[in-house]
Order: C-alpha cells, then structure tokens, then sequence
C-alpha cells in the first residue's frame, strides 16, 4: 500500500514538472521579441547638487532591484558625503517604477546617456566630468555605457559583470541592454542553468551560464575602449553572480590592451552587498586617481 502510494506521488511530481516545463517553454516562444516594453526609454532622475560652480557630476546606478536606489533614503548619507567634496550627484532608475520600463528588458544605452547629457546642461554642471558609480546590473550597465561614449571619464563597477547577459523577463530570450535600436550581443540562459534558477542558486546559474565561452566572448564588454580610470569591488564571496571572477577577466582584458588609464581590482571578503560598506575606496579613488589625477578635465 505505501509503496503504491509513493509510486502515484512520483508520477504525479513526474506530470507537475512536465506541465511546468511545458507552460515556460510556451511563454518563452510566445514572448514578442519585436514589441518593445511599456514606457521604453524613459527614465526616472533626480539630481542632487551642493553650492558649489562646475561640479563634477556623479551618476549612481542601482541594480536588479529596480526602483530608484541613488535616490532614496537609505543613500542620503553617502549622497551627501559627495556633495561635501564637490560633487553633483544625478540618481538614474532606468526600469522597475511607474513610468519606466517595468522589467530590466532592452535598456536602450543611448537614451540613458541622453539623459545624462541633459542634465549636464545645467550650469552648476562641469559636463567634461561624468562618473557613473553602478552596482551590480547598474555595474554591467555602467562599463557598458563608457565603453560606447568617451565623455564618461571614469567608473566605478561595484560587484560587475563583464559581459551583458539576459533580460530579466519570463523569456529572458532578450538583452538587458540595447543600442540605437539594436539588440546587444548577450550570454543566453541554457536549459542546464534553470534548475539553479528554480533554486535560487543565482550563481551556480551564472556559472552555467559563463561555460558559454564562445557567446561570452561575444558579449563582453569592452572595457579597454573606456576613456578612464577603472575601480572594480567585487565580492569574494558574492552569491548572486562571481563577481571577483568576472572583475579579473575584466583586468587580464585591460592588461592585454594596454588600457593608457589607472585600473584597480579590489576583492572585498563577503557577500554581494558587502562592497557597499567600503565606500572610503571609492571616495579615495575619485579623489586621487580622478580629480587630482587631471587628466584634462574632472577638476574641482
């Protein structure tokens, strides 16, 4: 009797997986490709300034979080830690509130730039001087933008990836990321990575996906174009995705290429959000290797 009882449980998980399996291959081949998302190209921004003329200005990127994170108020402290050193600070949220786009799908990066180079219009701006501080996909987001557009002068990649990867949608058959209305190379979620996913063992699935060499190769970013200097922190024990593992591809990559400019990788022992307790790196590190630097512009 009980052994009948397991052998119809086993069928009936057997049928349930395949049912699921069969729903999220029907809304993977049923996802529009061609249909951009609600409210594509917009973006939300505030920004942030203190008294001082010509400010270098300073974008904070969130991550897969979504929302707005630079501008809220679990930032205000280090927002205003900037604005003491003369900074502008402009918060960016380019998916996940009302009137942006609601997943991290196709970001177009020349409409993220345009909005930068919009708000740099405004005089207290010094607009020979854009610093984009993202973590995590606002860090893949980050290295992305500067490697197209040489009037970002330098980076900040907290817990980066190297390459751009799927959209976060049910198909993720998408880039995250997109330029002048053409679909960005990106590493593809396989099969093999979706029971890591089921799990919620985001990393093992990144490293699934990572095996990929060939489309990994096709997708990254190329960091060595940036017009410059470069600060990675990663996490050494990151569960989200290997984001040490990923900042070292990054600076074998610059290595390789002879990037011209400073670059530095600092591997922070914790978790994906311990980086964010290190921002006396970041803040050395602009004012070092960014403003005192002068490399022609970024000057207070």
């Amino acid at each position: 009797m009980i052994l009948r009882v397991v052998k119809w449980m086993l069928v009936i998980a057997a049928v349930l997986v395949a049912v699921c399996f069969a729903y999220y291959q029907y809304l993977v081949f049923s996802f529009n490709t061609e249909a951009l998302p609600d409210n594509h190209g917009e973006f939300n921004t505030q920004l942030f300034l203190s008294n001082n003329a010509k400010q270098p200005l300073i974008v904070g990127l969130g991550g897969a979080e979504g929302g707005n994170a630079w501008a809220s108020d679990y930032w205000s402290d280090q927002r205003e830690r900037f604005l003491s050193q003369g900074y502008g600070f402009l918060a960016l949220g380019y998916f996940g509130m009302e009137g942006i786009s609601r997943e991290l799908d196709r970001i177009p990066l020349d409409g993220v730039m345009e909005a930068i180079l919009e708000t740099t219009k405004n005089p207290m701006i010094d607009s020979d001087c854009i610093i984009l501080i993202g973590g995590s996909k606002g860090a893949e987001l980050s290295l992305a933008l500067a490697s197209y557009y040489p009037q970002i002068k330098a980076v900040v990649a907290i817990v980066p990836g190297s390459a751009i990867f799927a959209a976060h949608t049910i198909a993720q058959n998408t880039p995250s990321f997109t330029l002048r209305g053409e679909h960005l190379p990106f590493v593809p979620v396989p099969l093999s990575a979706q029971p890591a996913l089921l799990q919620r063992d985001l990393r093992a699935a990144w490293i699934e996906m990572l095996r990929n060499q060939e489309a990994v190769d096709n997708a990254s970013i190329s960091v060595e174009t940036i017009n410059g200097p470069l600060l990675f922190l990663s996490a050494m024990k990151d569960e989200m995705w290997p984001s040490t593992e990923m900042s070292e591809v990054m600076m074998d990559r610059l290595q390789s290429m002879q990037f011209p400019h400073y670059f530095e990788h600092v591997a922070i022992d914790g978790y994906h959000a311990s980086p964010l307790d290190h921002f006396n790196l970041v803040e050395n590190f602009l004012e070092e290797r960014v403003i005192s630097a002068n490399q022609g512009s970024c000057t207070r």
